[in-house]
């Protein structure tokens, strides 16, 4: 009986060591694999740490070629603005001058008709005289893109015309037509700078 509990005994006591040794190897193993995740993981970290270091270097270096190209065209905006302003001013400043350069000839001829008249008195020739004044006056003008709108008997048209008077119409054609101009309307090129007073026919 003693010599069974005892080989009983040693059974066990065999299988325990058995089985400590067989889950030795084990959680030596689980332990080498924890360290080599730890390690892994690290060196993932330490990469993705050197990934974004390399990220945020770039960003802030395409912020700051950025920022230099902003300032630079902010300082060619404000000099191209300065410039136009500039000459802005000088066109308003300046921009008769051509005008008047070009009517000073006529005002010569005035000064001229003006002493004749007071030394002459031939109507005939003073009238001729003022009359060439003024056709020199106008193609002056004209040349400057100034144009006298041709007015009596085109239809009212409120974007040339300001009527002054309506009158019955004596035909059916002169209805919504200008009979009579009493201020003549001028356009400078296309566009109207004083508009024509009219009187329509209605």
């Amino acid at each position: 009986m003693l010599k069974a509990l005892a080989n009983h005994y040693i059974t066990i006591m065999t299988t325990n060591n058995t089985t400590n040794e067989s889950e030795k190897p084990t959680q030596n193993i689980e332990t080498e694999e924890n360290v080599q995740s730890t390690a892994t993981e690290e060196q993932v970290t330490d990469e993705e740490k050197t990934s974004d270091a390399d990220k945020l270097a770039a960003a802030e270096e395409e912020i700051a070629t950025l920022k230099d190209k902003y300032l630079r065209q902010v300082a060619e905006f404000d000099n191209y603005r300065k410039r136009t302003l500039k000459e802005k001013v000088e066109l308003i400043q300046n921009g008769g001058e051509k005008v008047l350069s070009a009517l000073l000839p006529v005002l010569d001829d005035l000064d001229r008709a003006l002493d004749n008249i007071n030394k002459s008195d031939d109507v005939a020739t003073l009238k001729e005289g003022v009359e060439l004044i003024i056709d020199k006056m106008y193609k002056t003008l004209a040349s400057q893109g100034l144009k006298k709108m041709e007015t009596i008997g085109q239809e009212f048209d409120t974007d040339f015309h300001e009527a002054v008077a309506l009158i019955p119409a004596t035909e059916e054609v002169q209805k919504n037509h200008v009979m009579d101009c009493v201020q003549a309307g001028y356009l400078l090129g296309e566009k109207v700078i004083r508009h024509a007073k009219v009187v329509v026919g209605q």
